[in-house]
């Protein structure tokens, strides 16, 4: 009898330990990046010189071969040992009555080419300035030379009352062409490096591939984990898969207090009524398509949800970007479905100017680096970006002036003329 309750024992710390293990994806391998890209001079030059891209990305050993607690520790911690950068809020007013906002960080040495190198920052969905991964990065950046601007996504911040009945949307990019303007403005000799971050990646690719005058004075963009179609991605939403259906609803839930912290400035004075919207399916909704449906299509003035969505992707705009481009996904993000990055993968094969990199490991915006357990201050999504900026400097700065019609079709002999 001794004997069968013993191996009950063991066939149970077995099943646990196979649950374990398969959670925590603790059996998959380490691996570089996968990288889609063709082969020119400047892709060459940075796929050397930029070394995150083709070395081994090594997640914490316990943990970080997981998307989910990538992406939970993300979202729950932000960063390890966040630090306080100091910057300056700027207000800009816009057309419409909305008021936009920034804050701007000066850099804390010069860069390592001697240029003015200002890095345009949009973050992810209903972030800011404030939160810790975009904290994080800033100082990180500000110690390599770099001055960083990063936009407060429009109704994000709590202490900042609206100014008019608008919030940010998945791909509304005139606060982020605001602030862009702006530094343009102010600091004439700079160059701009485009950063975005899951659904600021959507912004700032659908911002340059608006108008090519968006990318005057622009060395190079990276975006990272964003989705490039609202569209298709909300038909993955519902699924299960992945618990894509459980985040759906803790997006949506915090999406719903950022509209009613709101309401005032979204709904007073009988605009509830002029945009038909219903507040009340706002309370019981579970999924961010209810709430744009109900919602959000209607405060911007769209007759249909897929209207909506269309016009809101970059998947319309990202092929008219000329300007080098880094996409950044990992295939266990559980937020973006394998099957859209058939988007990124496509066009990185189309067009010269872009890279599409695939790590195997870092869920949605997680990327944590680590020995066992602890994981280290920087994540590996810091320092790529960085790195490929650093990289895409080093080429401006040692290239010869014909070259700088490589990316535009331009030849030497239009150059001289």
């Amino acid at each position: 009898m001794p004997a069968m309750f013993d191996g009950v024992k063991l066939a149970a710390v077995a099943t646990v330990l196979y649950i374990i293990v398969r959670c925590l994806n603790l059996k998959s391998p380490t691996a570089p990046p996968e990288l889609t890209y063709q082969d020119t001079a400047l892709n060459r030059f940075l796929l050397k010189s930029c070394s995150q891209l083709t070395k081994e990305y090594v997640p914490p050993l316990l943990w970080g071969k997981s998307g989910h607690l990538q992406t939970a520790l993300y979202g729950k911690l932000g960063r390890v040992s966040s630090p306080h950068p100091s910057g300056i809020r700027k207000y800009l007013p816009m057309q419409d009555g909305a008021t936009a906002t920034f804050d701007l960080f000066e850099p804390l040495k010069d860069h390592r080419t001697g240029d003015d190198i200002t890095m345009v920052i949009c973050p992810g969905i209903g972030n800011h300035s404030e939160k810790h991964y975009i904290r994080t990065f800033v100082d990180y950046a500000q110690k390599d030379g770099y001055r960083c601007a990063v936009l407060n996504h429009l109704g994000a911040l709590p202490n900042i009352e609206l100014t008019s009945p608008r919030m940010f949307t998945y791909g509304c990019t005139w606060e982020f062409a605001a602030m862009v303007g702006y530094i343009k403005r102010t600091y004439l000799q700079t160059q701009l490096v485009v950063v975005g971050l899951s659904l600021g990646g959507n912004i700032v690719c659908k911002f340059l591939g608006e108008n090519r005058v968006n990318q005057e004075r622009v060395l190079c963009c990276v975006s990272v984990c964003q989705g490039y179609s609202a569209l298709r991605a909300q038909e993955t939403f519902l699924q299960w898969d992945q618990f894509r259906r459980f985040y759906n609803f803790l997006m949506a839930d915090n999406m719903k207090k950022i509209i009613l912290s709101h309401r005032h400035s979204l709904f007073g004075d009988g605009l509830l009524k002029k945009v038909d919207a219903d507040l009340s399916r706002l309370y019981i909704a579970t999924s961010l398509m209810q709430i744009d449906d109900n919602i959000m299509r209607k405060l911007h003035g769209h007759s249909s949800l897929k209207e909506y969505y269309e016009k809101e992707s970059c998947v319309h705009y990202i092929h008219n970007v000329d300007v080098p481009l880094l996409l950044v996904n990992s295939a266990d993000d559980p937020l973006v479905h394998d099957s859209l990055l058939a988007i990124p993968r496509t066009l990185a094969a189309k067009k010269p100017n872009v890279i599409f990199a695939l790590t195997l490991h870092g869920g949605h915006l997680g990327f944590f680096e680590g020995d066992v357990l602890f994981p280290q201050p920087l994540t590996w999504m810091d320092k790529v970006i960085v790195g490929f900026a650093n990289t895409m400097c080093q080429w401006e700065k040692q290239k010869p002036p014909c070259q700088s019609g490589l990316l535009t079709g331009s030849s030497c002999i239009e150059a001289k003329a």
